[in-house]
């Protein structure tokens, strides 16, 4: 990929979103307006090397300083905040969901506690996040004091002086190609939430009314038993959404080798979760017999209307998920 496009990708992803588009055209009109007119690889070297780092650029471009942490760690500090962030605020959420089972109190409906358990780790997360954010400050803010180096250019990864030729380790990522930490985050969130629905559906799913303690559960809607009796598939399914979500974690951005493998995962998903709405004894009788009273329908009319709506829905995500990784895959710049 062309060694500008890189550069100004690299520069810009420094900067604020709503000033990335105008930037990045003014550094390619500058770019084009130093090169000579039959330019090789070795002119663009030149003249972005006379640009300098990325990093340094970016940093003329913001507003705000950087005083506590200067440029030439600045860049480093918050590569390795992004980084660490989300791998704290997965094992806090991995510790508090092993002591949430641990610790399940039967007596108590599994969706009030799962409420405590939301409001909880939420408090956790914004307390790892402080934690992590404060110490890795201080640590910075301390070698920035203790190195003796005048030299003031950022750090590339190398630890070595910036040159152009570090432009070709870095993979160039169209913007609407690439594939956000929060995507994944989120990818992930939405497996734990339906994979605990799942194995809990008797406890979670079904009629709820309010009691003195708060909500009390009254009816469940699903025959756990039959869920369970697929929970091999369903397993499989939830450690490919997982390898998928990891997957994209490591390519960051959307290839034809993963579009594809989304295609399949979502298939394949879609045909397991409507073959078991398929099974007549999915839902409890009692259930049922209260649904169709509410409603002043029959029980074929309700069973249609729900399980037909469920598959539905499945069907239209996975169309949409399958459109969007293809054409996702296809951008080229």
């Amino acid at each position: 990929m062309n060694l500008i496009e890189i550069y100004i990708q690299e520069v810009t992803r420094r900067l604020p979103e709503k000033s990335r588009t105008d930037i990045a055209l003014e550094l390619q009109s500058t770019i084009e307006d130093m090169l000579p007119d039959d330019y090789n690889e070795e002119d663009i070297k030149d003249v972005l090397g006379k640009l300098g780092n990325p990093a340094a650029l970016a940093a003329g471009y913001r507003d705000q300083p950087m005083h506590l942490i200067g440029p030439r760690y600045f860049d480093v500090y918050v590569s390795l905040l992004k980084m660490i962030l989300p791998i704290a605020a997965a094992i806090s959420l991995i510790s508090i969901a092993a002591e949430f089972f641990l610790d399940f109190n039967h007596d108590e409906t599994l969706l009030n506690a799962m409420l405590d358990f939301i409001g909880y780790g939420i408090w956790k997360l914004i307390e790892v996040s402080v934690q992590v954010f404060f110490w890795l400050t201080v640590v910075f803010a301390v070698i920035e004091r203790v190195d003796k180096d005048k030299e003031q250019h950022p750090l590339s990864p190398s630890l070595k002086p910036w040159t152009p030729d570090d432009l070709k380790s870095i993979t160039y990522i169209p913007k609407k190609k690439a594939i956000s930490k929060c995507e994944i985050f989120g990818s992930l969130m939405w497996t734990a939430i339906w994979a605990t629905l799942y194995f809990y559906a008797d406890q979670l799913m079904g009629i709820y009314r309010g009691g003195g303690e708060g909500l009390e559960f009254k009816i469940p809607a699903v025959n756990q038993d039959i869920l369970l009796g697929y929970w091999p598939v369903v397993v499989v399914i939830i450690a490919l959404e997982v390898g998928l979500a990891l997957y994209k974690l490591i390519i960051g951005q959307w290839t034809k080798r993963m579009a594809i493998f989304n295609t399949v995962l979502e298939l394949f998903a879609t045909i397991v979760f409507i073959f078991i709405l398929m099974n007549p004894n999915l839902l409890q009788q009692e259930f049922i017999a209260y649904m169709t009273d509410l409603f002043s329908i029959s029980a074929a009319q309700f069973k249609n209307w729900l399980l037909g709506g469920i598959m539905i829905t499945f069907i239209i995500y996975a169309v949409i998920s399958i459109f969007d990784g293809i054409r996702k895959s296809r951008i080229t710049s």
